[in-house]
């Protein structure tokens, strides 16, 4: 076990720059700085300082260990600085993990009956890949992560696979790019410009299976992780793209442009991982109950081809 008396020491030696530096700073004598390295060295089993003349200088280990060490006291400076500042009927903090791939207006709804709860919550959202949240996760800091998919296999991270559902999706174009396309979908989508969710969204593969199994080939024009930014180039009319079915009304008036079909056969899976077996955070209680009543019964949105369709006939 080690002992963070020691830790400290080291972290200090290694930001100052040298021992005698450390001990004005901890008020310690250099004596008793050394003799606690040394104590952290043979505890760890590896040297962490190396002598080059008058000075030290970290070795590999060192270095690793002071990473670790930064990010300890930090994290202690955090909580410190925290609990200085509580007010009185200070809200519940809910941290929460968002994976970079999640629609933010999906992340948006998932997350806002946490704010309507009785007693006052604060959320604070981290974005980034599932790797780099589940890491989070394990050690707590982050209490929740919504993601695509569950915890990928050969993660070596502890947690516990909540489904919140799943739901259809539907395609998107600009006015004039549906207008070029036709009305026999999904077959209008063969050779036609199509903006991909990229390789590490889970819907990618579905899509392309099911347009093998159609026969339909439309032509790849891009490839995005961010979903905002696929449907910023499809605004522009680069292509048709992609989004949960039950955002569509949203997308269309966000992005000026139209569904131009919908299906069921492919489905945008959503999770929220925690390393709770048994749920009992009261935000994330809101959140899977809100996602079941809303947004993964069966799409709400009238069929998208028909809505298109309609648009047509009145821009006739």
């Amino acid at each position: 076990m080690i002992n963070y008396k020691h830790l400290r020491y080291f972290w200090v030696v290694a930001r100052a720059g040298g021992i005698a530096r450390a001990s004005e700073r901890l008020n310690l004598t250099p004596q008793t700085i050394s003799g606690q390295l040394s104590l952290l060295e043979e505890n760890l089993g590896e040297a962490l300082f190396t002598r080059v003349g008058r000075n030290l200088e970290l070795t590999e280990t060192g270095r690793l260990v002071l990473s670790y060490a930064d990010e300890i006291f930090s994290l202690g400076g955090e909580l410190e600085e925290m609990v200085r500042n509580l007010p009185d009927g200070r809200p519940q903090l809910f941290k929460v993990g968002v994976v970079d791939v999640v629609p933010k207006s999906i992340a948006y709804r998932l997350l806002a009956p946490a704010l309507q709860l009785p007693e006052p919550v604060r959320i604070v959202c981290r974005e980034g890949a599932i790797d780099a949240l589940l890491t989070e996760l394990a050690v707590h800091r982050v209490d929740l992560v919504i993601a695509d998919g569950p915890i990928p296999p050969g993660v070596n991270v502890r947690g516990f696979n909540h489904p919140l559902g799943d739901c259809g999706i539907t395609f998107f174009a600009t006015s004039k790019l549906a207008r070029k396309l036709g009305n026999d979908f999904p077959h209008r989508l063969n050779g036609a410009p199509l903006l991909l969710p990229g390789e590490t969204t889970m819907v990618r593969s579905r899509l392309v299976q099911w347009f093998d199994g159609l026969h339909i080939h439309p032509r790849i024009v891009g490839e995005f992780d961010d979903s905002a930014l696929m449907k910023a180039f499809g605004r522009a009319g680069t292509g048709v793209f992609v989004a949960p079915t039950p955002i569509a009304a949203e997308v269309e008036k966000q992005y000026d442009v139209v569904a131009i079909g919908q299906t069921d056969e492919v489905r945008d899976h959503f999770y929220a991982i925690s390393v709770e077996r048994k749920i009992s955070h009261p935000a994330v209680v809101a959140i899977t109950e809100m996602a079941r009543e809303w947004l993964f019964r069966d799409d709400p949105q009238p069929h998208a081809e028909s809505r298109e369709r309609k648009r047509s006939k009145k821009s006739k």
